[in-house]
């Protein structure tokens, strides 16, 4: 490959890292606290409040029903509304949050309701409120877990912006799309396959180690 085309890749690769933690810090802005009011919310939990533990599971399970692609095309007014474009890396955060904040919201869930409610109890025994329950108790017993789920959403997210190259997002799955599907460059379609395999790896490895230093 040309240094012209090396340049080219790695700018996308730089695009995809901004487009992945960009909407990977987004969606756990809004997807943490989801998860939490699904776990708080159930039955017997400390919030318990079925219609509100039930509203959100429907919307949660709606967003996370519809497929990438189509959720990328049904945003496209959104997305030119805020961004003001929907094309490019800015543009394609704004699918990728809407996309990741489902998924974050179940793995988070997924993870609180490890906590054994034996930890639970005892807070609730020393008299503290719910809050205190959440952010002393529950996330902090959850957090090798967390951690773990993070990883895992920063590479759905990853394989979610390669996605968005189809229809004019930024990163190097544009680059793969445009130069090794389009024009039938098989070196560059390698190339930008491996660095994704790679930064998925490192991200999945990082987490891991991560969980793991948590744990002890």
């Amino acid at each position: 490959m040309s240094p012209e085309m090396w340049k080219l890749i790695w700018n996308g690769v730089f695009e995809t890292l901004v487009m992945t933690f960009s909407s990977a810090v987004l969606a756990y802005i809004i997807g943490l606290p989801l998860g939490v009011l699904l776990v708080v919310t159930k039955k017997n939990h400390i919030l318990e409040n079925r219609p509100v533990h039930a509203v959100l599971g429907v919307i949660i399970n709606i967003l996370r029903s519809i497929p990438f692609l189509i959720l990328l095309v049904l945003l496209i007014p959104v997305t030119r509304f805020i961004v003001g474009t929907s094309i490019g890396t800015a543009a394609t955060i704004v699918p990728l949050t809407v996309g990741a904040v489902p998924i974050v919201a179940r793995m988070v869930q997924s993870s609180l309701e490890e906590v054994s409610s034996g930890i639970i109890e005892a807070a609730q025994s020393m008299g503290a409120s719910p809050m205190t329950i959440i952010t002393s108790f529950l996330l902090p017993e959850a957090s090798p877990s967390l951690i773990l789920g993070a990883a895992i959403n920063l590479a759905t997210i990853l394989g979610y912006s390669a996605m968005a190259g189809f229809i004019g997002g930024g990163g190097i799955g544009a680059i793969a799309i445009q130069y090794g599907y389009y024009r039938y460059q098989t070196d560059v379609l390698i190339c930008t396959v491996a660095i994704l395999v790679m930064i998925v790896q490192v991200f999945q490895e990082a987490g891991m180690r991560l969980s793991i230093l948590k744990r002890k």
